[in-house]
């Protein structure tokens, strides 16, 4: 099962399993991740699911489109890296991916 890191604003780690398959938002909603709020379930309409990657874990995934860009244009904490939790589906390739979470879903 891969293992995925969620590193907080104030830098504390959080290492999680996620099953493949699934979103990398259900998998931190699953394992109670504080910051991943995932108001909207992963219907892509909230972006309160938005993470940062490392430079390697955005190479993996690539860039967000349609939708997830739209999305994260409207928040105030975007950065190149930016992402939407929702719709990253978790395979074996992203074993070790970290993520950071931004200071506020909100803005």
């Amino acid at each position: 099962m891969p293992r995925i890191t969620f590193i907080d604003a104030r830098g504390v780690r959080r290492e999680i399993e996620a099953r493949a398959g699934a979103s990398l938002m259900e998998a931190a909603v699953r394992a109670n991740v504080p910051d991943i709020l995932a108001e909207c379930g992963g219907a892509l309409s909230c972006g309160t699911c938005h993470i940062y990657l490392d430079e390697a874990g955005f190479a993996l995934v690539g860039a967000p489109e349609g939708g997830e860009a739209d999305l994260l244009d409207f928040s105030d904490h975007r950065r190149e890296t930016s992402r939407l939790a929702c719709q990253i589906i978790v395979t074996d390739a992203l074993d070790g991916l970290v993520a950071t979470t931004p200071e506020s879903q909100y803005g």
